[in-house]
């Protein structure tokens, strides 16, 4: 036998007896929940050889930024300094090698005091550096027009509105001083 639906009136008591359930909280984001845990990775194990590779240059030199990369940083068993390993081009090998103490003093001073004790040269191919962007060039100050040429281009802008009159007279020398001057 099937079964009636309750009537309006009926539906009204069954839900007003009913206890409803907050919605529940949506899951945190991934990298909020994971934060604490990566501020204590980061705290027991530092930065890797990721840290490195961007500000390599800077750390150790253009000359040897060109013939090396750093691959890999092993920490020591203890957790005091590790084992930096370094990509070398195959002729630059020794040169690194010979500067190595000096290698691990800059990678400690930025990673840290004690952080790398010992170097390893893995000697192979080197991936070309990303080239540093070249500091801006300042224009060289040009010599001044002669006065009739300078006059005559005060005369010529000075039909301009006002708020045209400075650039169009830049706009002029720049042009007349470039070797337009005899082009008349």
């Amino acid at each position: 036998m099937r079964r009636p639906l309750p009537t309006d009136d009926e539906v009204r008591e069954i839900l007003s007896r009913r206890r409803t359930r907050p919605a529940p909280r949506p899951a945190p984001k991934a990298g909020r929940a994971l934060q604490g845990l990566i501020r204590e990775l980061d705290a027991k194990l530092g930065r890797g050889a990721g840290a490195l590779e961007p500000r390599w240059r800077e750390i150790i030199g253009e000359r040897l930024a060109r013939v090396t990369r750093p691959q890999k940083l092993t920490r020591g068993r203890d957790g005091r300094g590790g084992t930096l390993e370094l990509r070398v081009a195959g002729p630059a090998a020794l040169l690194v090698q010979h500067q190595s103490e000096e290698i691990l003093q800059r990678v400690n001073l930025f990673l840290g005091p004690g952080s790398v004790e010992k170097l390893r040269i893995a000697q192979g191919p080197v991936k070309p550096l990303a080239d540093a962007p070249a500091p801006p060039r300042r224009k060289a100050a040009q010599p001044p027009l002669p006065a009739s040429v300078e006059a005559e281009l005060k005369a010529g802008v000075e039909a301009a509105p006002e708020p045209l009159k400075g650039p169009l007279e830049r706009l002029g020398r720049a042009v007349l001083g470039e070797g337009g001057r005899g082009s008349r």
